[in-house]
């Protein structure tokens, strides 16, 4: 956790949402500003945030099926090993936007409101991590991923979260504030929904827009973000979550998409923040490792791979001239692009910065 960092943000930014990644693969904290109009009426101070797990794995490994076909250990150590401690995290951003710039201890307190699961494979519903959260916290799954967790019995409410369609407020179902809808993007032409999206989407302000995070770990096409530029009343692109690594087994079935899915993702919502997730290089056994093929890429080395193709099949075309083809090049590079590494965190600006 760099101190610094938040103590100054914060203090410049206190009505900013802030991100965390919680480990080097696809584990996430957002602490969402809670509005003042929302905020409980009382002489106890009320939190300052609320605040979203993400696909909490932190430790131990992880199995499908069986460990002889797949399974799978973090290559480097959670920044943050336990739920206690992102727990302890949450205190002490709450005693940095309460003027106390100390760390502190969460001292068995909950501070967890929510947490969401993007998918029924236990990289991202992992069962020892999630029977670390206290039972009372309500968790927003896909229906696999619900009907999973509602069997083991631990926590006391699961909600199916819903489709994202043209109005966000639809993603608002109980126990969730009325400010903010937890969604889902998919493609129905996609069997297993093994690229999409969750939607987070929160209204800070009566008198601006909503934002949205939009988290996808596997990647996604960007036509199944649609509904984002459609929506009615219009939300604005806050953050993207989507990988850079393209991922695949060797009979050519796809699992992460990768860099260039991201690109085009990212070009068409045009959110202020980009960041990749489920891009660490786990340790590995069993069959499904044998047979796991990755390609790493830079967002510059993405960019300048679909440059030089464009470029070819354009000199090839002859339809563009040399002038023309240096402008276009000057807007190929998408914004927003962050690294996140392990256990770093970001306050999310309105100015992108």
């Amino acid at each position: 956790m760099n101190l610094d960092y938040l103590r100054e943000t914060i203090a410049s930014h206190p009505t900013r949402p802030i991100i965390h990644h919680l480990n080097a693969d696809t584990s996430w904290l957002l602490q969402i500003p809670i509005p003042s109009s929302s905020a409980p009426s009382s002489s106890t101070p009320a939190r300052r945030y609320y605040n979203i797990l993400l696909d909490p794995w932190l430790s131990g490994s992880q199995s499908d099926v069986a460990s002889w076909f797949s399974q799978q250990w973090h290559a480097t150590p959670s920044a943050y090993g336990s739920i206690a401690e992102v727990q302890d995290l949450c205190a002490t951003v709450e005693a940095i936007a309460a003027g106390d710039n100390s760390r502190v201890k969460a001292d068995g307190k909950n501070y967890f409101d929510a947490v969401a699961i993007s998918h029924e494979f236990t990289d991202h519903c992992h069962r020892q991590t999630l029977e670390e959260v206290d039972k009372s916290v309500p968790v927003f799954a896909w229906a696999k991923a619900a009907k999973l967790i509602r069997g083991w019995k631990w926590f006391k409410n699961v909600v199916e979260i819903p489709a994202f369609n043209k109005d966000w407020r639809q993603t608002s179902n109980d126990p969730l504030p009325e400010w903010l809808g937890i969604g889902r993007l998919f493609n129905e032409s996609d069997g297993l929904y093994y690229h999409a999206a969750l939607t987070i989407t929160f209204a800070l302000s009566p008198s601006s827009p909503a934002e949205v995070v939009i988290y996808t770990p596997h990647g996604l096409h960007a036509p199944t973000l649609t509904p984002i530029p459609l929506a009615d009343p219009p939300v604005r692109p806050l953050c993207l979550l989507h990988g850079l690594h393209d991922v695949h087994l060797d009979w050519r079935q796809q699992l992460n998409l990768g860099a260039h899915h991201a690109l085009a993702a990212q070009r068409m919502l045009g959110a202020k923040y980009w960041m990749g997730t489920h891009d660490e290089d786990k340790k590995g056994t069993g069959v499904v490792s044998w047979f796991l093929r990755r390609k790493c890429y830079s967002v510059d080395e993405a960019v300048e791979r679909e440059m030089k193709t464009a470029e070819a099949e354009t000199e090839k075309a002859g339809a563009v001239d040399r002038g023309e083809w240096d402008e276009k090049k000057g807007k190929w590079h998408p914004t927003g692009w962050r690294d996140m590494g392990n256990g770093e965190a970001r306050v999310l600006r309105e100015d992108g910065l």
